[in-house]
């Protein structure tokens, strides 16, 4: 594995921090406050290719690796975590799934728009009584000639009102039978799907998060990804690539909060001296930036192994686990340093803080990512 930051991720990064610094900063605390989607951002992302990093030059895409997409979150996730999070889940879960398991000529329908930003990608597996236990799944999808009609609703899905196409996971056999859930593409404005409530989130504020509503919704059986009743076992494949999106999310959070409070520590006086003097604040700024070291190599070596097309099962769930346990603690301690500044919109500790826990909660909470781990190494 190569330490050193390759020639394409030095120019990733300095192409976000461009971005960021025309298109994001300026508006990130009005969108914040509002709780805006802004669909604009995401369509410029997609003329630098960083709406299809990983897809394959040939459905217009970047045709990159995850080294490349860990340094493209983590940098977008320094400057505002809202706009990280809904590039990531774009990229990894949506377009994702399609990438890895769709037909050619569903690829070919569907990879392009995406890829290029035009089109914006929803993901539907959470459903309201189903959070983690996502093969009891209440949302069904029943046979009838060509077609499949699906009944039920997801919740917590991002892009759910703004996204043009969703994947949805809809069970298609007995209940609790992970082999009896099939993934459907459904386009918006198919007829019995809807957007149902937005959520009034604590952070990630500017990535939308809503429920999908479905009645009656006809779908093509042209529509189903792969097998029947393969859908399951897809999502746990796709959802091994989205932790280590999520582990880059949560990395550059944690550098995001660290410079603005190592910054902050060498501007701000205390007695005569810069509080970066004292060792209260200086053992705090130590410890950050070693365990952000430690969520670097963890989330990097993920991307690494998946790049040479190994199982990261167990590699992402731990790089997911530890890069977003280490944003929470190190957005914690940034607001300490802050002081009463760090409570305050008129610094960005506060926002890091509010952006950071969902890192613990969004694709496997820190207790599944757990058991995850405790599964593999006691096999």
């Amino acid at each position: 594995m190569e330490l050193v930051a390759t020639e394409n991720q030095t120019m990733i990064a300095q192409m976000v921090r461009d971005f960021g610094a025309q298109h994001i900063k300026p508006r990130m605390m009005e969108w914040d406050e509002s709780q805006e989607f802004p669909k604009e951002v995401f369509h410029k992302l997609g003329e630098l290719g960083l709406m299809g990093v990983l897809v394959p030059q040939e459905y217009g895409g970047a045709g990159f690796g995850y080294v490349e997409y860990v340094t493209a979150i983590a940098e977008l996730s320094k400057i505002d975590g809202s706009i990280g999070l809904s590039m990531a889940a774009h990229n990894s879960l949506c377009t994702g799934h399609i990438l890895q398991h769709a037909s050619e000529e569903q690829k070919q329908k569907y990879l392009p728009k995406l890829a290029s930003g035009e089109w914006i990608g929803a993901w539907g597996l959470t459903e309201p009584n189903t959070g983690s236990d996502a093969g009891n799944m209440r949302t069904v999808a029943i046979e009838d000639g060509d077609h499949y009609v699906l009944n039920g609703a997801k919740n917590f899905i991002t892009h759910g009102k703004t996204g043009n196409v969703a994947v949805v996971i809809a069970r298609t056999g007995e209940v609790g039978d992970s082999r009896a859930m099939t993934a459907f593409i459904i386009e918006r404005g198919t007829p019995g799907f809807e957007a149902g409530r937005k959520e009034d989130k604590l952070g990630m504020r500017a990535s939308e998060t809503t429920e999908l509503i479905f009645t009656d919704c006809r779908i093509p059986k042209e529509n189903v990804i792969g097998k029947v009743g393969d859908g399951f076992v897809q999502a746990l494949k796709v959802l091994d690539g989205g932790r280590i999106s999520i582990a880059a999310l949560s990395l550059g959070i944690a550098q995001g909060a660290y410079e603005a409070a190592l910054q902050y520590s060498k501007e701000r006086h205390q007695f005569n001296q810069p509080i970066s003097n004292f060792q209260g604040i200086s053992f705090k700024l130590a410890d950050m930036a070693t365990e952000i070291e430690a969520a670097s190599l963890l989330t990097y070596r993920a991307a690494d192994m998946k790049d040479r097309g190994l199982n990261v099962n167990l590699e992402s769930a731990m790089a997911k686990l530890y890069a977003s346990e280490v944003s929470v603690r190190v957005a914690n301690e940034g607001v300490q340093i802050f002081g009463g500044y760090g409570y305050t919109k008129d610094y960005p500790a506060e926002k890091y803080y509010r952006d950071a826990k969902l890192c613990t909660i969004g694709e496997g909470t820190s207790e599944i990512q757990k058991l995850v781990i405790a599964r593999a190494i006691l096999k």
